[in-house]
């Protein structure tokens, strides 16, 4: 896989829906660029992203 993702490579990644992705990235949840109107993902980015979530939820789970 490529070090640069297109919308539909990030959903079979996730294996989740790309309306969902696109609103996360439109909301800032998600690491995103775009190249003209197309959005994209650096994979370094994304993977960081994931630890990062997995770190967070962690976390709640110690304090709760």
């Amino acid at each position: 896989m490529n070090d640069i993702m297109s919308l539909n490579e990030l959903a079979e990644y996730f294996r989740t829906p790309k309306s969902t992705l696109y609103k996360l990235s439109e909301a800032g949840k998600v690491p995103s660029f775009k190249v003209g109107k197309e959005l994209r993902f650096k994979r370094a980015s994304i993977d960081r992203w994931i630890e990062q979530q997995e770190k967070a939820k962690k976390k709640t789970r110690r304090s709760i």
